[in-house]
């Protein structure tokens, strides 16, 4: 006999959750995603987006597996449909300057369900959205300089990275945040 979930949100991250909750969780975190992405705001070669709420969340919210998923779907709707920040869409447009971050999505959900997992303390499930951040940074920060032909790496961290880290610090606090109070309301 499995244990009771701390809350209902929490009944997303089981393994052993009906499978039409976790399509409906997979699904839809990848349109939060999409959604996330039409929010922008471009100052340099990739845009200031909410798309990143959509990504961690869905590691946060669905756990390890699902996560993976549903930014896989993310990704495989960008295929076909133009869910990218932007109008672009396609295999051409991941090899875009934001190619990295977009391919590192899947592998950053993960990494935050994973993590999350055993560490539910408020902290704990900060640490993880950093560490996810972390994945998204270290895999989109070399694509850009490469895809951007950025002549100096300086230039690169600044544009992929540096001017990032308030905006991003402020969603792991609103995510973590998000989460704790969602997870104490029965």
């Amino acid at each position: 006999m499995h244990s009771t979930p701390a809350s209902h949100i929490e009944l997303l991250r089981r393994a052993d959750a009906s499978p039409v909750i976790q399509v409906l969780g997979i699904v839809g975190f990848a349109l939060l995603t999409t959604l996330g992405a039409k929010v922008r705001l471009y100052l340099w070669e990739v845009p200031i987006t909410f798309q990143t709420l959509g990504i961690l969340g869905a590691g946060l919210f669905l756990g390890a597996r699902n996560g993976l998923l549903s930014q896989l779907l993310y990704l495989g709707l960008g295929l076909f449909l133009p869910v990218f920040a932007g109008s672009g869409y396609g295999p051409l447009y991941l090899l875009g300057a934001t190619g990295g971050y977009l391919l590192a999505a899947p592998v950053a959900a993960y990494v935050v369900g994973r993590l999350s997992q055993s560490r539910r303390s408020w902290s704990g499930l900060f640490l993880a959205l950093v560490a996810g951040g972390g994945v998204l940074f270290g895999i989109g920060v070399p694509w850009l300089h490469w895809a951007a032909g950025h002549t100096g790496w300086w230039e690169s961290l600044d544009k992929g990275l540096l001017r990032f880290l308030p905006w991003e610090a402020t969603k792991w606090l609103l995510l973590s945040t998000l989460y704790r109070a969602l997870c104490a309301w029965r």
